[in-house]
């Protein structure tokens, strides 16, 4: 337990790291690659090269430090964070690495403004906070191994089957090589996929939602290629996926894990409202609920264009063979062939306030997957109709947080 004069010496210093949080997060990481090199294949290198993993991790010591006298306030961040570090296969002894490089960045940058108390209670900080996470992981991770098919670590998969779903979107269907069972997974939760990248004789790993039921046989995820733009470059994983990645070839796969899911014993309405390849973790979760009848189910889904609308037929055909189901498909520039009424219901933005009718349902739970601004602005519409942040749940895919 930490003494209460740690946490004021913390909650005094925290807006000063916070002032120097990216210095310290950029040097905290230059230490770490330095000293152990072989951790660049855990961590994503595209978020490093573009600076999102550097500041998401800024933000997250600060909010520590800020609710330091009630980390329970913190719960569903931490269960977050330690469902990424299980699916990355983070392991106890990676925890005081990164302690010491992140106390010896916070020496390195403000010298000896950061004198031996202030270093001490920040280890016992990192120390408390560590200690919970790990915690946490080690539950995930026995909770995984006790039930069939389940595993810890990396298991091999092979493709068994590739599948265009659009222009950018391709369905993967893994099986594991050793042809064992594999373990259940709730819909909307998410697997880590582990490749050699040569351009960076690096292994990198990315995270995808299953977007399928679960059958204990295989798991499908499918993949939009991030083809990259003058701010960023291409997705190093996706593109190895979609371009060299095909039927027959080996990859290696966690067990899946992820806090985004829906309850599927629960009998109350879902809406789910997704903006382009958003749309994987909501069919999980489209399928598994539509066999209770008596549920009642909304999708709301965004796309470009017909082009790049994933699984556009099959919405289709659930739609016309499940009386408990609506979909609403919104096209933001359709193209000349897409048809209104068949291809998609509104142009434009998606726009909740103009589907009230359709989603304000009672005891209705929602669920958001998409951009971060596509997030926060489906978010916020739904609040301004008064519906309770309890009842409002969204993921998010690599370090950025929701609310910065």
């Amino acid at each position: 337990m930490l003494t209460q004069k740690t946490k004021d010496v913390v909650k005094a210093t925290a807006p000063v790291l916070a002032q120097h949080g990216l210095p310290i997060i950029k040097r905290f990481y230059e230490r770490l690659f330095s000293a152990h090199p072989e951790l660049k294949n855990v961590f994503n290198m595209a978020h490093q090269d573009q600076g999102q993993q550097q500041q998401a991790l800024a933000r997250a010591v600060y909010a520590y430090a800020e609710n330091i006298e009630n980390p329970g306030s913190l719960a569903a961040v931490l269960k977050n964070i330690a469902n990424k570090h299980a699916s990355l296969d983070v392991r106890p002894e990676h925890y005081p690495i990164v302690g010491e490089h992140l106390l010896g960045a916070i020496k390195d940058v403000l010298g000896e403004a950061a004198n031996d108390e202030i270093i001490s209670a920040w280890a016992q900080a990192y120390g408390n906070l560590a200690d919970l996470l790990m915690g946490m992981e080690s539950e995930l991770r026995e909770n995984s191994t006790q039930q069939l098919g389940g595993w810890t670590g990396w298991r091999k998969f092979v493709v068994k089957e590739k599948r265009p779903e659009s222009s950018v979107i391709t369905s993967f269907v893994l099986e594991p090589s050793d042809a064992q069972p594999v373990i259940n997974f709730e819909p909307g939760q998410y697997v880590s996929i582990a490749v050699n990248v040569p351009s960076l004789q690096l292994q990198q790993i990315r995270q995808y939602s299953l977007s399928d039921m679960p059958n204990g046989r295989s798991y499908r995820i499918s993949v939009k290629r991030e083809d990259g733009d003058a701010s960023r470059p291409p997705g190093y994983v996706s593109s190895l996926l979609h371009e060299h990645v095909n039927v027959g070839d080996e990859v290696k796969l966690a067990a899946p894990y992820g806090t985004f899911y829906i309850d599927v014993n629960a009998k109350t309405p879902i809406v789910l409202i997704s903006g382009g390849v958003g749309l994987t973790p909501m069919v999980s979760m489209l399928k598994r609920a539509i066999q209770d009848p008596q549920r009642q189910v909304v999708f709301v889904h965004g796309a470009r264009n017909g082009a790049v609308h994933a699984m556009r037929d099959k919405l289709r055909q659930t739609a016309a063979s499940y009386a408990n189901f609506k979909a609403v498909v919104y096209y933001e520039s359709p193209l000349p062939g897409d048809i209104a009424g068949q291809d998609y219901d509104r142009a434009g933005f998606i726009n909740l306030a103009e589907l009230r009718e359709l989603i304000l349902l009672p005891e209705a739970d929602y669920y958001i997957c998409g951009p971060i601004p596509f997030m926060r602005l489906q978010h916020d519409s739904l609040r301004a109709m008064d519906i309770p942040e309890t009842r409002i749940h969204y993921e998010v895919f690599g370090p950025d947080l929701f609310e910065e």
